[in-house]
């Protein structure tokens, strides 16, 4: 008998994949993988851990990412019902009156008229609009610090810078007196 030399050699896998195959075991496997597994953690509701350089929590079964603004949508959010009088929420001026007060309408209508009976609504009236007028007059003033630090330079195609400020009269400083000075006025009719 003549013996054939094979001039490849089979490795491993080829082998066993050519074993399958004739004994017809289409869904083996013909190599070992091997890798990392990613050690999985369990939470529970409340918890918050960091991963990937993000913070989680876990709040009604539901995974989230812990922000920066989460204060600022806890006050955002409107309840179902008034907190006071669990009354629904529904209507737009509940939803106003709640962003104000913590309640709905009808209890603002309710806590106007204690206030009434007692002779202290005028004071009342008077601290909301004081409110409003000293939040407006501090927009305001947050306004003119933001135009007159604005810079406006801006980059061609060609790649030149050009510097679109103008104060060459001092605009921007007689700006800023002006509105100091209306608020000054502002300031001492609303004591």
């Amino acid at each position: 008998m003549k013996e054939s030399h094979l001039k490849k050699e089979f490795d491993e896998r080829a082998v066993n994949r050519a074993r399958n195959i004739i004994s017809k075991n289409f869904t083996a496997r013909t190599m070992v993988g091997s890798g990392y597994e990613k050690k999985k953690e369990k939470h529970r509701e409340g918890d918050i851990w960091e991963e990937d350089g993000r913070t989680w929590t876990i709040k009604n079964g539901i995974k989230q990412n812990v922000t920066k603004l989460d204060d600022a949508k806890k006050l955002a959010q409107i309840p179902l019902s008034c907190p006071k009088c669990s009354g629904s929420m529904k209507h737009h001026l509940a939803k106003k009156m709640y962003k104000i007060h913590g309640f709905c309408f009808d209890c603002t209508i309710d806590m106007e008229a204690d206030l009434r009976k007692a002779g202290l609504y005028e004071q009342y009236e008077k601290q909301m609009m004081q409110g409003n007028m000293q939040a407006w007059a501090q927009g305001l003033e947050q306004w003119v610090q933001d135009r007159v630090a604005e810079s406006l330079t801006f980059v061609t195609e060609d790649g030149t810078v050009e510097d679109w400020n103008n104060n060459s009269n001092g605009q921007k400083d007689e700006l800023t007196k002006a509105v100091a000075q209306y608020l000054k006025h502002l300031k001492e009719h609303m004591q």
